[in-house]
């Protein structure tokens, strides 16, 4: 059996927290297939002129390389479930806490029901002016599930950015900005359809234990 090796953080994670997050995680994904909630993974991804695709196949005599330089950036945010449902923001100017606030409480006014959101630990996630927005978000809905440090493997949505880097998105994709963010918003457009899905295989340990 082969699995696809990962890059690895150049800290660990501390062991007790982890696992007792991983449990937790897993407890909110059972219960999200039982339909009690909603839970998204979130995260923010950048897209520019250097590509991630790892390899191609060309005739013969007729090699030419993937130009890679500076700009481009096109900044997404997502919020993606199991299901295929996909919410996103995107700028093209650096991302700070108060974008992400923007981004989280134009998605917290449009819940129809309680959504978890799962995200990481970078300074712009927890930060005192996310911090001070936690309250007024729980009461609209939304609550924010944080992953231990130093562990993007665990947040689904890292999913989507790799394969839209190193799959979905084309080498004619990066000539230039407008045909680079045609890309990735025709991806986004057309995620869950077609040759834009992704087909989760979602394993938890504790499914026999909650039902």
């Amino acid at each position: 059996m082969w699995k696809r090796f990962r890059k690895e953080t150049a800290v660990k994670p501390n062991p007790e927290e982890y696992e007792e997050k991983c449990e937790l995680l897993d407890v909110l994904i059972v219960l999200f297939l039982l339909g009690y909630f909603d839970l998204r993974f979130a995260d923010k991804t950048a897209f520019t002129f250097q590509p991630n695709v790892p390899y191609g196949w060309i005739r013969k005599g007729q090699q030419q390389g993937i130009p890679s330089r500076k700009g481009g950036n096109l900044n997404v945010f997502g919020l993606m479930n199991y299901l295929g449902e996909l919410t996103t923001y995107q700028s093209t100017k650096p991302v700070n806490s108060q974008t992400v606030i923007n981004w989280l409480d134009d998605f917290a006014s449009t819940l129809k029901r309680m959504t978890i959101v799962v995200i990481d630990n970078v300074p712009w996630h927890v930060s005192k002016e996310i911090e001070d927005k936690i309250k007024e978000w729980e009461e609209l809905g939304l609550f924010i599930f944080y992953l231990p440090p130093y562990s993007p493997h665990l947040n689904t949505i890292e999913t989507l950015w790799r394969k839209m880097k190193h799959t979905w998105l084309k080498p004619k994709n990066y000539i230039n900005k407008e045909t680079l963010h045609e890309g990735v918003n025709c991806i986004l457009k057309n995620y869950n359809a077609g040759e834009y899905k992704i087909n989760f295989t979602i394993k938890v340990k504790c499914y026999d234990k909650i039902v």
